[in-house]
């Protein structure tokens, strides 16, 4: 994507929640190099002071903050919500990167509470946060929230029952948010997007470096999955609302 398309992001202001790890710290440096505006959230302090801090100094001058929020708390993140709008005057963008996964030896050996894990990481946090941040969403004019998911919600494998039925929930729920989004557009069409970001998986240094011989082959790097977030930025929200955009091969 061009840098020239990063004047869609400048003077945005963009909350990034799961931040911590590795696809949020790439999302906070490459939206921080936009010029937008970030605000970052993840449980965990330590994890979310390094990912702000990176963000801060990869790019001397951006606004970059952060806060510890329980996303499993509806009230906490719609406290975070209130707090980004009155604090900077508008939110623009939600990047939901929360993520985790379970699997089993079998689709019979499923152990439930592996169901129990993934439904309050990959489906609470995406209600909380969405239902959080539409409104000021909806009253921006280049609105987006963003969700990353994986292929197999769409083509789940006996191993991946719970995970796949966990992200397939989430996928239904944003889905949901991007009719809201277009319902309140009305005639004149809505300036806000919900949308989902398909990857069969995502890779990054320290993985590579700990496979040096392993191809990931169709996996997507965290760069290039903070790459495509910024650019949904550069389309017009009738062609990203409640869509699925593909950074792998479409199966």
């Amino acid at each position: 994507m061009s840098r020239n398309q990063d004047r869609s992001l400048r003077g945005a202001v963009i909350a990034v929640a799961g931040a911590g790890g590795p696809a949020g710290r790439a999302a906070l440096v490459r939206l921080a190099e936009a010029g937008a505006t970030v605000v970052a959230s993840d449980a965990d302090p330590a994890r979310l002071v390094e990912a702000v801090d990176a963000a801060r100094y990869a790019h001397g001058g951006a606004t970059v903050t952060g806060d510890t929020v329980d996303l499993l708390d509806l009230d906490a993140t719609r406290d975070w919500a209130a707090k980004t709008e009155k604090e900077f005057g508008r939110i623009d963008g939600l990047v939901h990167l929360v993520g985790g996964w379970r699997g089993a030896p079998s689709f019979t050996e499923t152990d439930l509470k592996d169901w129990d894990f993934l439904e309050k990481l990959l489906i609470r946090t995406v209600q909380h946060t969405s239902l959080a941040f539409c409104e000021a969403l909806q009253h921006s004019d280049r609105g987006r929230y963003l969700l990353v998911s994986a292929v197999g919600a769409s083509k789940p494998t006996a191993a991946n029952a719970a995970y796949a039925a966990a992200k397939a929930a989430a996928e239904a729920w944003t889905m949901a948010m991007a009719d809201q989004f277009h319902r309140a557009g009305g005639e004149q069409g809505t300036s806000s997007a919900a949308a989902i970001l398909l990857v069969k998986a995502l890779v990054h240094d320290a993985m590579r470096a700990e496979r040096p011989n392993a191809k990931f082959a169709g996996f997507t790097d965290v760069k290039d999955l903070a790459e495509a977030v910024v650019g949904v930025w550069g389309k017009p929200a009738a062609e990203v609302n409640g869509n699925r955009l593909w950074l792998t091969e479409k199966s």
